[in-house]
């Protein structure tokens, strides 16, 4: 891939530190730490690193720095586990409202809003009919982001049991995805190898044939034709049983919403129907696609076999981006201005990355570890920019060790 003017002076070994937006190459030069640059594109991305220097490999993976591997790397850990402590005791002092209760209260009042939207679109005006779609899309998104999302990390109860029956009706009947493969691929792969090559670096969100118009603009429209589609072929992974389960619940799911928007809502064709359910299943489709790639592409991508400790690699590839009303309810704060706490700490609801979010960002800071944020106008002009770069050709992986 061809480097941009600051790029090659990053690949020789300059000191290059600050705010970064796009794909930092960052190798360190001794022991000064880092000097701040400000990035180019009016990117708001906060990286920064102290003291990076090449070291050995130790064993997973990790690494860590030069010449004392093992204290590095038990350095490291302490950061994560102090961090951790801080965190546990807000935890516990919550209560089962903060804990849960928020998070279930917003998916239960999208549910008690549907009757609303199938109503609206009985309506032959269009303000009540727009009124109609919009809250359907919310309502869909609602359910089948946050929901789906909180379920897979089994964040929305704190029984197991729970937790699977959850599951299979965020992620299943509402969202039609298979719940073994779903959880896999974001919980296994994407969570425990953020931004490492071939694994969970968000490639699955590149279509390198499209260009950067279509792709941010045109394709989102194809997500809820496309989901079920990627479902489907996904089953031949799982066993007859969750396949066969899979399969009666995402044609519940379909068949409810297109039963509803016949006998209640007025539709006189099953083609106006199915447009209906296009058209409100696409609502937020867009946003949706956005912080997909805004938030983990761009950043420091690494080696399976060279890559930080698991506070570091977390903090360095992960972006929050700034509290947004609609987003916020419709898909939670763990994917948008929390998702470097979620990414910390996925076990924990929307509702408790957003209680956690000062102590996290505060501590990152204090011991001079990366914090990225990011606006949304802003990550949409890097990638409309640097598409190409970004979305089409491997991203390049980060020669990056332990911090000291």
């Amino acid at each position: 891939m061809p480097l941009e003017n600051g790029d090659t002076a990053r690949q020789r070994g300059q000191q290059v530190n600050g705010e970064v937006s796009g794909t930092p190459l960052l190798r360190g030069m001794g022991d000064p730490p880092l000097r701040g640059m400000t990035a180019p594109e009016d990117s708001r991305t906060e990286v920064t690193a102290a003291g990076w220097e090449p070291g050995p490999a130790l064993g997973g993976g990790d690494v860590t720095p030069r010449g004392t591997p093992q204290r590095a790397g038990q350095h490291e850990e302490a950061l994560m586990t102090e961090l951790s402590e801080l965190v546990q005791k807000v935890v516990k002092s919550s209560s089962w409202w903060e804990r849960h209760g928020v998070d279930i209260s917003i998916l239960a009042g999208s549910f008690l809003l549907l009757p609303a939207g199938f109503l609206c679109l009985q309506s032959a005006q269009a303000i009540p009919f727009l009124a109609g779609v919009l809250t359907l899309g919310v309502v869909h998104h609602t359910l089948t982001v946050k929901g789906s999302h909180l379920a897979s990390h089994n964040a929305l109860t704190e029984s197991k049991s729970w937790g699977k029956v959850w599951a299979i009706f965020f992620i299943e009947l509402c969202s039609a995805f298979t719940v073994e493969q779903g959880t896999y691929n974001h919980v296994k792969i994407h969570h425990g190898y953020t931004n490492v090559i071939g694994l969970g670096d968000s490639s699955t969100w590149k279509l390198p044939f499209l260009n950067r118009y279509v792709y941010m603009f045109i394709a989102p429209l194809a997500v809820p034709i496309l989901t079920p589609l990627v479902a489907l072929d996904l089953l031949r992974n799982v066993e007859w049983k969750a396949a066969l389960r899979t399969l009666c619940c995402m044609f519940l799911g379909f068949y409810c919403h297109y039963w509803l928007l016949l006998h209640v809502s007025g539709f006189q064709s099953p083609w106006s129907a199915l447009l209906c359910m296009l058209l409100t299943r696409s609502l937020l489709a867009h946003p949706y696609i956005h912080v997909n790639i805004f938030q983990h592409i761009g950043l420091p991508m690494f080696a399976a076999d060279r890559k930080p400790k698991r506070i570091h690699l977390m903090s360095l590839g992960v972006l929050n981006l700034p509290r947004n009303a609609l987003l916020d309810w419709s898909f939670g704060h763990s994917l948008i201005s929390c998702h470097v706490e979620h990414h910390l700490f996925p076990s924990l609801s929307d509702n408790m990355c957003l209680k956690i979010k000062p102590i996290v960002s505060q501590y990152l800071k204090q011991k001079k570890l990366p914090y990225n944020e990011d606006t949304y106008s802003s990550r949409l002009r890097l990638f409309l920019q640097r598409y190409e770069e970004l979305m089409v050709h491997a991203p390049p992986i980060t020669e990056l060790v332990g911090v000291q």
